[in-house]
């Protein structure tokens, strides 16, 4: 019998910039002409349907009078529509058009277009290039930095997928403009959640600011674009796999991930995660990390937000309560939960260990409270 050892060590460099500012079609246009993707001779730009009037078909229509190949790939619009299903009529749509591995991927959207176009990327032709073009604020906070992709089955949100980094990210403010107030309140939340796991001074900012955001105010809305991509590629760039620290930026999203897929997304991604941070900061107080008046700040914070702060009678609380153990932090059937240290830290339980194990019997006292 013979034995190969077969050796493939690698040094990957999956760096990557984020541009924000404001109409920058025009600089993902002139980009791509530089050579932002040297080896893509089509590009196959995925959108929704609510994105594709306002911004897509302006994309496709601008690449193709540059004299890029281009085709346009829309989905229905929703949570729901990130399913396996709709990756595999895109990617079928993509091969019959003739698409193959010389061609790049062009997320036009907010974050359920970034996550599965995201996916399709890793995936197609066993990887091709993409870029994200971020139009929410929501995509713009949480969903299109940091190379999480994925799709959501019946069991659970985002438990199929990989880790995926985009050649380039778009954070076109102006875009904000064009969204429903309720869309921006959902962005908020991972905003607010950002403040709460890093950044005490940054919950201060909000607290003076927040009502701008709804204003589209430049400088503020500026602001919180930098310190969101700030906060969150710091924890990425010391744990890109999520094997420890990463896990921070689940804060509120281990009962708010369970809240959306119980309500059948009735509720929106943020609405969810605001819940689920009130859920965490009682449960943070119930172990003695959080006081009264950071309760108060962060239920406060969330209203001015326009979010919800308690779970809606039609969730059906037990059922709530089991779904949490499909959450991806889940270690041999125990819940673990991220809980902050205050406001502005989160703790740290053991050496690179974020995440604690909570009784079913804690964490449900507070459900059933809210």
């Amino acid at each position: 019998m013979k034995k190969f050892y077969v050796e493939l060590k690698k040094v990957v460099d999956d760096s990557y910039y984020i541009e924000i500012g404001h109409k920058l079609i025009d600089t993902l246009i002139r980009d791509i002409k530089n050579g932002l993707v040297p080896s893509a001779k089509r590009y196959a730009i995925i959108t929704d349907s609510n994105v594709k009037g306002l911004y897509a078909d302006d994309v496709l229509a601008r690449l193709n009078d540059a004299g890029l190949k281009a085709d346009l790939f829309v989905f229905p619009a929703g949570e729901k529509s990130k399913t396996r299903e709709i990756k595999a009529k895109i990617e079928d749509e993509m091969l019959s058009l003739g698409y193959r591995r010389d061609c790049c991927i062009i997320a036009v959207g907010g974050g359920v277009v970034t996550d599965l176009a995201g996916f399709i990327a890793g995936t197609f032709g066993r990887g091709v290039p993409f870029i994200n073009y971020a139009t929410t604020l929501l995509s713009a906070a949480d969903a299109s930095v940091g190379g999480k992709t994925a799709v959501d089955t019946p069991l659970a949100t985002n438990l199929i997928g990989l880790f995926n980094q985009p050649e380039r990210i778009y954070i076109d403010i102006d875009a904000w403009k064009t969204l429903p107030k309720r869309e921006i309140s959902s962005g908020l939340a991972e905003t607010i959640k950002h403040a709460i796991l890093a950044d005490n001074e940054f919950f201060c900012y909000l607290e003076k600011n927040i009502e701008k955001v709804f204003d589209c105010n430049t400088e503020v809305c500026e602001h919180i674009a930098e310190k969101n991509c700030e906060i969150k590629y710091q924890v990425v760039m010391k744990d890109e796999r999520e094997t420890g620290l990463r896990e921070i930026l689940n804060l509120g999203h281990t009962v708010g991930r369970a809240i959306e897929t119980v309500s059948d997304y009735r509720l929106l991604h943020g609405e969810a995660v605001a819940i689920g941070l009130v859920a965490e900061v009682k449960l943070a107080k119930f172990l003695g990390l959080a006081s009264d008046d950071d309760e108060s700040r962060v239920v406060s914070l969330l209203e001015r937000a326009e979010l919800p702060i308690t779970i809606p009678n039609y969730i059906d609380r037990d059922k709530l309560v089991k779904k949490l153990y499909t959450d991806k932090k889940v270690r041999d059937g125990k819940l673990r939960f991220v809980i902050q240290d205050g406001i502005g830290k989160i703790t740290e339980f053991s050496d690179g260990n974020f995440a604690k194990e909570i009784a079913e019997e804690d964490i449900a006292k507070i459900i059933y409270s809210m």
